[in-house]
């Protein structure tokens, strides 16, 4: 069926003469198209590829691992089960905290935000927020001095640097003479981290344990460990056999746990986009039928003589594959180095597209982070080519078996 003389007048029929400009204008329009869908498949499912990964990263250098609690939301006697933690293998560090709410007030600016008592010594086997400060160290966060870490945004919402002054007030409350008021306590700012993930800047700070411990009355308590682990992906399979272990004494969870409805949502918006952008690959692959058709109609009268000099149907059907599948082909090709090209360079073009126009695609506080991330998978360019490929030659199945039933006695009676 594909013999050499079916591939070269295959490939003659893609070059037009004179009088058939039209139909060598719409075989170079289903090229286009289909290099045009390929193109925004590979493009978008690299910058959502980018998405996960950088929200992925940014979420989990400030969440832990995995964290275990008491069963009533406290934990007694963490230093006994921290060294209990470390014979367990695949475990690197651990750390205890306090976690609290509080309105956090500096001059007429007030804000909502969580506090989480830390110890800075502890913090680094577990989280890089020590690599996220701004300014200041985090180990200037010191017991007895009330020192506070803000994050970027919520320094800059309330007008604070280092040095300033602000008041943490607690949602639990003093009983005085004149009455029930809630707990305050002063703190100067010692430092300012960026994560670069607008709800932990905007919505978080960080204070000294023993500070917290008193800020909150949990003295001899914390609120839980923290837990870091070898390989981030075991997470569900460790924590699964440390409550067990731990045979319903504590509760334990892990990180997917606390971020499995964001994760799962980001993964089936990926799914339903690559169906609908797949749609588009088909949609134009099925151009590749209006263009066979036009053709064969064209060359009814080649394809007659050549039958009447011997050529077979099955030749005949083949010619017009071929035509199909190099159309499929150099679309396909050319969408991929677009695509790619694309996919690499996205942040420089959004940022510059910016720039020009003085605009802001992503606005941080919706979309957790501020710049257009890309990450090109090749798994991912090497199954939209396959797919983009695969429809183009399900779109010459047809047109081909068209015109290889054409029937040369009655085109030629008018010839």
């Amino acid at each position: 069926m594909f013999k050499p003389l079916i591939f070269y007048i295959g490939l003659r029929y893609t070059r037009a003469k004179r009088r058939t400009q039209f139909i060598s204008f719409v075989t170079l329009a289903s090229v286009l198209g289909i290099a045009l869908s390929v193109t925004a498949l590979i493009t978008v499912l690299s910058v959502m590829n980018g998405f996960v990964g950088k929200i992925s990263e940014r979420m989990l250098s400030m969440t832990s691992h995995a964290t275990i609690s008491g069963l009533y939301g406290q934990l007694d006697n963490w230093q006994g089960l921290e060294q209990q933690l470390k014979t367990y293998p695949h475990i690197q560090g651990t750390a205890p905290f306090i976690n609290g709410q509080v309105m956090i007030n500096a001059d007429r600016r007030v804000n909502g935000t969580v506090v989480s008592g830390i110890l800075p010594d502890y913090e680094t086997h577990v989280s890089d927020i020590a690599d996220k400060m701004k300014m200041g160290k985090l180990s200037d966060l010191v017991a007895g001095e009330y020192g506070i870490v803000l994050g970027l945004e919520q320094a800059n919402y309330l007008g604070v640097t280092v040095g300033d002054k602000v008041t943490l007030i607690s949602p639990q409350v003093n009983s005085t003479p004149a009455g029930v008021v809630p707990r305050m306590r002063r703190f100067t700012v010692v430092g300012i981290f960026q994560v670069g993930m607008y709800e932990y800047d905007r919505n978080m700070a960080l204070i000294h344990m023993d500070d917290a411990a008193k800020l909150f009355r949990m003295e001899n308590t914390v609120t839980a460990l923290r837990i870091k682990m070898d390989d981030l992906l075991n997470a569900p399979q460790i924590t699964l056999a440390l409550a067990k272990s731990f045979a319903g004494n504590y509760s334990v969870s892990d990180w997917t746990m606390a971020h499995d409805n964001f994760f799962q949502a980001i993964k089936m918006e990926k799914k339903v986009m690559s169906i609908i952008l797949l749609l588009m690959v088909a949609v134009s692959a099925f151009n590749i039928v209006s263009t066979l058709i036009m053709v064969v109609t064209d060359k009814r009268s080649d394809i007659a003589i050549l039958k009447t000099q011997g050529l077979t149907s099955a030749s005949v059907m083949g010619i017009f594959m071929v035509l199909g599948t190099v159309i499929g082909i150099l679309g396909t090709i050319l969408g991929v180095i677009c695509g790619v090209l694309l996919a690499i360079n996205v942040p420089e073009i959004v940022s510059g597209i910016e720039e020009l126009f003085h605009v802001k695609f992503l606005n941080a506080q919706t979309y957790y982070i501020s710049e257009l991330p890309s990450e090109l998978l090749w798994s991912d360019v090497w199954a939209t080519a396959g797919m983009a490929f695969l429809l183009s030659l399900l779109a010459t199945i047809y047109p081909a078996w068209q015109a290889s039933k054409i029937n040369p006695a009655e085109v030629l009676r008018y010839e």
